[in-house]
């Protein structure tokens, strides 16, 4: 196949290895997780996102990216989307790909996995078009640009809230600024809390995918305990206990160096997939079992995991913050605006 026909082929491929209706922390636990890197914020971050307003806003909007994913009507929505919430790590390999050499732009992925399943079809099963009506059943995910590009998204909104705080914005611009800030960091945040599950970094995320030596669970359930089902046996989820376990929000990533922030999550999401193995093993010894809602240990291991998320939401939202640089298109035209107002004067 010639070069050019297999570029046209990438662009008739819409992808994703399809997650079905898989959910990373019910919305329970996304909450925490925004709650949490709230704790994890210096007294000097701008007062406007720590009213209890603003909190109660930022934690509302954990559950939003999965309020998306109930509008089943809209296709397009479940399209764009649902490949935002996981990242399945074991199946890049089959693409020829490691979390180290992953391409950090969205699009440049969705054409590297293309092109594979042009080049190596016999590595892939047949997709059934009946199953994928959305067109997601060939990606891995892309939980890690979905991201960092909200990472670009809160540098972009704090840098144009400064220009006009600065150069004479008005204080209906300066108002609207911050309510876009404040939604960024509620929506990013849920993406962050997906990748602190470890079932969601993972191709065994509706239980053991494929051969299976160590007896690990096959129950398609066992996401949905994880989620929540657990937390709702065991009394819930008790944010006072963990929030006196979040240190102070720190920078991650080195702006200075060209997609550090990527690959500071990508470190992350490795981090998270190294214990898919180590979950399943609790399930299978019941100290995260169905059977078993009240073990010690499996609640602290989730706790942890929400805490290993607040942190990195917590973080992320702080380097955002610290690393925005100057809108200078905006500042320019600011001072454009100031200047036509003198000389009507």
């Amino acid at each position: 196949m010639k070069t050019a026909s297999i570029l046209t082929a990438t662009l008739g491929i819409l992808i994703t290895c399809g997650h079905e209706s898989a959910r990373a922390w019910d919305y329970e636990g996304h909450r925490t997780v925004n709650q949490l890197a709230l704790a994890s914020l210096p007294t000097n971050f701008p007062a406007f996102a720590m009213t209890g307003e603003a909190r109660e806003r930022i934690a509302f909007l954990a559950g939003e990216a999965d309020r998306w994913r109930n509008y089943t009507n809209d296709l397009s929505l479940s399209h764009c989307s649902g490949p935002d919430h996981y990242l399945d790590v074991e199946e890049m390999e089959d693409y020829g790909l490691t979390a180290a050499t992953v391409p950090p732009f969205r699009y440049d992925m969705t054409a590297a996995l293309a092109l594979a399943r042009v080049k190596n079809p016999e590595k892939f099963e047949p997709i059934d078009p009946a199953k994928n009506a959305d067109h997601t059943r060939e990606l891995v995910g892309f939980a890690p640009w979905a991201i960092t590009e909200n990472c670009g998204k809160l540098r972009s909104g704090f840098s144009y809230l400064k220009a006009f705080q600065n150069y004479g914005g008005t204080p209906e611009e300066i108002a609207n600024a911050q309510a876009n800030i404040i939604y960024i960091m509620g929506v990013m945040g849920h993406f962050v809390g997906d990748m602190a599950q470890p079932l969601h970094a993972t191709k065994h995320h509706h239980g053991w995918a494929g051969p299976n030596p160590n007896g690990y669970s096959t129950n398609r359930s066992f996401h949905s305990w994880i989620d929540g089902g657990f937390y709702r046996k065991d009394g819930g989820i008790k944010l006072d206990s963990l929030t006196p376990r979040i240190r102070a929000a720190k920078i991650v990533g080195d702006p200075l160096k060209a997609n550090d922030t990527f690959r500071q999550v990508m470190i992350y999401i490795e981090g998270t997939q190294k214990l898919v193995e180590p979950i399943y093993q609790l399930e299978k010894e019941r100290e995260l079992s169905p059977d078993n809602g009240q073990s010690a240990e499996g609640r602290a291991f989730l706790d942890t995991q929400l805490i290993r998320g607040g942190q990195m939401l917590g973080d992320l939202w702080f380097s955002c913050w610290q690393q925005a640089t100057e809108d200078r298109y905006l500042v320019s035209e600011l001072k454009k605006r100031q200047a036509a107002k003198l000389d009507k004067k």
